[in-house]
């Protein structure tokens, strides 16, 4: 489970770990600020919690061995669909979020899909490394896609359209950097395409409205647009050196719904302007490409398929959240990792970056060339 003598620190990702402290020190300074009128030091301290547990979590991750992982990755896969059953029975949140995805045990309440998005990538990335030789076997692929979209189907049951797209977007880069074919390739996305109708009906009227307000920015900005609209107001006024941190008309009067997580960066530019927007872009940026560079140079194909799967992860949150806020994207409730309020999305973020630092004290792996 620990092996330190076949690790060494020269090789340890130093940049990025301090890149994920820098991204929590920001995330607490905008949830500070865009709770300032809302108890915000009950929301600080929470999410500051998390983040200390998050950091304990990548110390304890560094010295662990993530090959320790892939032996457990059955259990993982099945401990992690039984969350998601657990959740269509005894789940909460319908009535405030729309969706059935929150679970309370005692007094304790957590998503339990923020914990299965690491158990899949864990379970998926051990399956390929397993079957990297015949990974476009016909009869493994279509295995493949069974262990990888029974957690899709149960998420989607709650119904959480956003969080599903995350693991849909992740499946397809781990199965592209796992080498298959262009044709199946195609295939899924022609079957994808002729779903669109099907998909379009099972869709509830609020997600529709989402979709139509995206298309027309002005259509509805009373009521189901209104944040769309809100967002976009702040980050204009923003301009480029913002109104100031705590001065923000949008941010401090409570004009923006769900400013403290959804539309945190709405929030961030408001007050800090495009200077500081382009930071947490930069920021993001050095992250990602820090994820990828560990990926390229892993010891083994499991550790980069895990590797990639979590850099997927992270990028498609950071694309969807900072895309529906500036309109680019249609609303979908995704948060923004490090910035966005939560407690187990916050630790997830952490947890996911002491995997890849630990899978980054290994060399030579899989090449994407």
């Amino acid at each position: 489970m620990f092996n330190l003598r076949k690790k060494s620190f020269k090789k340890f990702d130093f940049i990025l770990l301090i890149t994920a402290i820098l991204l929590s020190v920001y995330g607490l300074a905008i949830i500070y600020s865009a709770t300032y009128n809302m108890d915000n030091l009950r929301f600080v301290r929470t999410q500051g919690i998390s983040t200390l547990i998050g950091l304990v979590a990548i110390f304890v991750l560094v010295f662990f061995d993530f090959q320790f992982l892939g032996k457990l990755y059955i259990p993982i896969y099945l401990l992690s669909v039984g969350l998601l059953i657990a959740v269509l029975v005894l789940g909460v949140g319908e009535d405030q979020w729309g969706a059935r995805s929150w679970l309370y045990i005692g007094g304790f309440g957590f998503q339990p899909a923020e914990f299965v998005k690491i158990g899949l990538i864990i379970s998926l990335a051990k399956y390929m490394d397993k079957h990297k030789d015949d990974i476009n076997s016909p009869f493994v692929l279509l295995k493949t896609l069974i262990l990888a979209f029974v957690p899709v189907v149960l998420i989607l049951l709650q119904p959480d359209a956003g969080t599903a797209m995350v693991f849909i977007f992740f499946i397809a880069a781990m199965l592209f950097v796992a080498g298959v074919k262009w044709k199946y390739i195609l295939i899924a996305l022609t079957i994808g395409v002729l779903s669109l109708p099907v998909i379009w009906m099972r869709l509830d009227q609020f997600q529709k409205d989402r979709i139509f307000n995206f298309l027309d920015p002005e259509r509805d900005t009373s009521n189901t647009g209104f944040q769309a609209l809100q967002g976009r107001i702040a980050i204009g006024s923003g301009k480029l050196f913002g109104r100031g941190f705590l001065e923000g008309t949008q941010t401090q009067f409570n004009y923006i719904p769900e400013k403290q997580t959804d539309f945190i960066f709405a929030v961030l530019v408001e007050e800090l302007g495009f200077i500081g927007g382009s930071i947490l872009i930069l920021l993001y940026f050095i992250l990602i490409s820090r994820m990828i560079r560990i990926a390229r140079n892993s010891q083994d194909k499991f550790g980069s398929f895990m590797s990639v799967g979590l850099a997927a992860m992270f990028l498609f949150h950071i694309w969807e959240n900072i895309g529906m806020t500036i309109g680019l994207m249609p609303i979908t409730g995704i948060p923004l990792p490090f910035m966005s309020y939560g407690g187990t999305f916050q630790l997830i973020n952490l947890v996911s970056i002491g995997i890849i630092l630990s899978v980054g004290l290994h060399r030579e792996g899989l090449s994407f060339e």
